[in-house]
């Protein structure tokens, strides 16, 4: 097993190496990384002085910042297990994962505590509070006291492995808390850097918290955009495309509707970003639409990279916009690329049991549609309190090594190409066979008066009724005659011949995190209601 080591250590080596570049811009404030690392410490001894020991589960609240940034690498140093909840996720999911994973201290900006008492989260088990702003009536500690309490005090050791729990966002149910260790993020950080090959010293402008943690970590300056991070879809594209000429940013990371404002607006606007070397995408399929008009803003040689993964593992595989443009059409699913190196990927035959033990003979054959199960260093080790999901989840080898079962289905082709069909949970099972979301769905999203679609099933397990839910492109009304059309394209393809139901939808909902996945859980409820009394 590799030597443990704090990922708060990185920062450490980057304050040495290159003390006076910029770590993190935030508006009119800069952080260098010599300060950055200082305050980190005096923190980190701040919060051990204040109670918060190696081991201790503590939320984070706080949004992107120097004090997001920060505080982060803090709890790290100090040996504390984060609890980071995605803000957009709700109240009702919000609560509920508080009071699964027990935080006993809670880190927040006001409006975080406010919502936090009103609320009633954790109250069972939380004792120390700390609050990045004015502490108004719940008292504790604020970060001028922490950082008192920190002046001049040791920072503290620790072996602790456990670094943080990463909730999911929820969009197949309830979400569930990844238990993250140290040599998870340590590895993540080495194989991002080797990919992507990231050179210290170059600004990034990251739009999701986490990947900002990374750039840090790797030496990059991340240029902090003012915008909702809970909401990229909604991102000021003016805003965003002035900051990356400003600053001249090599990478952009974006959520796949980050991307599709930003591109729509360059589309219309005629603008370029000629300092950008690389755009990464993840969280959901980026659509080949979205891509062209990505690449007309960018220098020729610079592609859009879409890395795929989930919480519980991440990156597993990538793929360039060249690439996904180079291969034949018809195929099913969208092609995810090849294999990270460092990462194995295998498929094995669908199944909603639980697989205690990995053989081989799970594998499915050669070309078909299975469930996809990868091995690796970041592969997360359990969801924290939920013995139930993690036996789902997780494939014990003979060894010990844990295989992770993605809950997405999709093949390999000859090359070696991970594709992507959908998740295992939203496939339809009908009377004459299993319909796949992604396949099924791109014969639909051919038309030109069509966004994006969604097919989901009316019914129980094995007699489904296949509907396909519609959402048009901005401004197209719905015609008498495209049903007639959609119906025509989908009778020329064998596996969406059967597809009769079509129903037309204003505008799908979508995951709190990226804006992107579709939450089909709620279209089928709404499909439901819409198609009662329709043919099958």
């Amino acid at each position: 097993m590799a030597e443990f080591k704090n990922i708060s250590s990185l920062i450490s080596d980057l304050a040495a190496a290159m003390p006076d570049s910029p770590a993190v811009i935030d508006g009119a404030r800069t952080v260098s990384f010599r300060d950055l690392d200082l305050e980190i410490s005096r923190l980190a001894a701040g919060l051990s002085a204040a109670g918060i020991k190696p081991g201790l589960r503590a939320a984070l609240m706080v949004p992107p910042s120097i004090e997001f940034v920060a505080l982060t690498f803090a709890l790290f140093r100090a040996g504390a297990v984060i609890v980071l909840i995605d803000p957009g996720i709700g109240p009702a999911n919000m609560r509920a994962c508080l009071e699964e994973s027990k935080p006993e201290a809670f880190i927040g900006v006001p409006k975080a505590h406010a919502a936090r008492l009103a609320l009633r989260w954790a109250r069972k088990s939380l004792r120390i509070n700390i609050t990045v702003g004015k502490k108004w009536l719940w008292g504790g500690f604020n970060l001028a006291d922490i950082r008192r309490l920190g002046a001049g005090a040791a920072v503290p050791e620790s072996a602790a492995e456990t670094a943080a729990i990463l909730f999911t966002s929820g969009s197949t149910g309830a979400p569930k808390g990844a238990v993250y260790t140290h040599s998870m993020f340590s590895a993540q950080a080495r194989m991002l850097k080797e990919y992507f090959r990231i050179e210290p010293g170059f600004n990034s402008i990251p739009t999701f918290p986490l990947f900002a943690l990374f750039d840090v970590a790797l030496g990059l300056t991340i240029v902090l955009p003012e915008m909702d991070f809970t909401r990229p879809a909604a991102v000021d594209a003016e805003m965003l495309s002035g900051l990356i000429n400003k600053y001249k940013a090599v990478q952009l990371f974006g959520s796949p509707a980050l991307l599709d404002t930003l591109s729509r607006y360059g589309e219309k606007r005629g603008d370029a970003l000629p300092s950008l070397k690389r755009v990464i995408s993840c969280g959901a399929p980026v659509s080949p639409a979205v891509i062209a008009r990505m690449k007309k803003m960018l220098p020729p040689e610079t592609q859009v990279l879409t890395p795929y993964g989930a919480t519980e593992a991440l990156p597993v595989s990538c793929i360039s916009g060249a690439e996904l443009a180079s291969l034949p059409p018809g195929l099913p699913g969208i092609c995810v690329g090849r294999t990270w190196e460092g990462m194995e990927t295998f498929i094995i035959r669908i199944s909603d049991e639980p697989i205690p033990a990995w053989s081989d003979g799970l594998l499915a054959r050669n070309g078909e549609i299975g469930e996809i199960v990868v091995k690796g260093p970041v592969v997360s080790p359990e969801y924290f309190g939920r013995e139930e999901s993690t036996a789902l989840a997780k494939i014990r080898g003979a060894g010990g090594e844990i295989y992770h079962r993605m809950g997405d289905t999709g093949w390999k082709d000859s090359d070696g190409r991970l594709w992507f069909c959908g998740r295992k949970s939203h496939r339809v099972t009908t009377t004459a066979g299993t319909l796949f979301t992604i396949p099924c769905e791109a014969v639909f999203n051919a038309h030109r008066e069509v966004r994006r679609s969604a097919l989901v099933g009316r019914g129980p397990a094995g007699r489904q009724t296949p509907v396909l839910c519609v959402e048009l492109e901005k401004g197209i009304p719905e015609r008498a005659a495209l049903r007639g059309e959609l119906l025509a394209l989908g009778a020329a393809h064998a596996h969406t011949r059967n597809i009769k139901n079509i129903i037309f939808h204003p505008g799908f909902p979508v995951d709190i995190r990226h804006n992107a996945k579709i939450s089909r859980e709620k279209l089928a409820a709404w499909a439901e209601e819409q198609t009662t009394g329709l043919s099958s």
